[in-house]
């Protein structure tokens, strides 16, 4: 599905070519489960020492690294928030993450870039509203930079490609 610059698929972000994937990392940066761990796994090594020497990173800020053996050059780390209900500024945290990533891609001359569905997977949040957030955070970012040309959302199953198709719909 395509809608003015921005893509959905549903595939392993891991082996997709584009300039830069983001990875839904935690704080250390050193890997862990779903898509984090995927993607240390498939970097390689050199990817957890890059990010040990970053110092970790705050929800709500992202990190970049090299892609090592990745098909993309670049990967973003962002620490999207645990949901608690949206009574602890969840939105404006997962907003920010958005953000950060695309500062980075712009930053770095990126003009192609895949995201994971951030925070809906072991963190809780509702997939409707993060992928509305998600949509949101990229419309803006494909009106402000004009070296970016796609953005990828890579749904881990169907459910969350509903969610993001919903989400296109309305904006």
């Amino acid at each position: 599905m395509t809608n003015n610059g921005i893509q959905l698929t549903e595939e392993d972000i891991t082996g997709i070519k584009v300039d830069a994937i983001v990875n839904a990392a935690n704080n250390s940066l050193r890997g862990g489960g779903g898509v984090d761990g995927a993607i240390h796994r498939s970097a390689g090594p050199e990817l957890l020492a890059e990010c040990r020497t970053l110092g970790g990173c705050p929800t709500g800020e992202a990190r970049i690294t090299r892609g090592y053996n990745l098909p993309a050059a670049w990967v973003i780390h962002t620490v999207g928030p645990v949901w608690h209900g949206g009574t602890q500024g969840e939105p404006g945290l997962l907003a920010r993450c958005y953000r950060s990533c695309f500062s980075l891609a712009q930053e770095h001359g990126v003009r192609n870039i895949a995201f994971p569905a951030i925070s809906t997977g072991v963190y809780s949040y509702p997939k409707e509203e993060a992928a509305r957030i998600a949509v949101q955070e990229a419309r803006r970012a494909l009106a402000e930079n004009k070296t970016l040309a796609k953005i990828l959302f890579v749904c881990f199953n169907q459910a969350t490609k509903l969610a993001y198709q919903k989400a296109l719909a309305e904006f």
